[in-house]
């Protein structure tokens, strides 16, 4: 069996955004008891980590890292025409990732104790983003 959704995430921003609850409520409502659930982003400048859910500091430190080796402005980047946070925002989806896969079973995520899922959003701005979660199991 499938179930497939395809959820709107507003981002509030550059950041990392949990949407771990909104995967669990899919998992749900798909009625399926085990299987695996696929996380994928339709966006090229935002991408979906699994990552520790319980210190923020672990994700500002991520983030700030990753802005430190793609920083704006470079003078190497042509494209550019969306500003300052376009060139680099793309090659941090580049880097990362645009999908996610988790086990499930008894009808709940099986993620490690720390683990939440996000999107990242690696634009300055919010944006609404498209994230298509597919439930398959039984």
């Amino acid at each position: 069996m499938i179930h497939q959704a395809t959820l709107s995430i507003e981002s509030r921003g550059a950041g990392t955004h949990e949407i771990t609850e909104a995967i669990a409520r899919e998992v749900t409502r798909s009625g399926l008891q085990r299987g695996v659930v696929t996380v994928f982003c339709q966006h090229t400048s935002c991408s979906l980590v699994i990552m520790e859910n319980a210190d923020p500091t672990a994700r500002r430190d991520l983030e700030a890292w990753l802005d430190r080796l793609v920083p704006e402005n470079d003078p190497h980047f042509e494209h550019t025409l969306e500003g300052a946070d376009d060139m680099p925002s793309h090659i941090k989806m580049a880097l990362t990732r645009t999908s996610e896969s988790v086990p499930f079973a008894e009808g709940r995520l099986l993620l490690g104790t720390w683990q939440g899922i996000f999107l990242w959003e690696h634009r300055r701005h919010s944006h609404t983003r498209r994230v298509v979660v597919t439930v398959m199991g039984e």
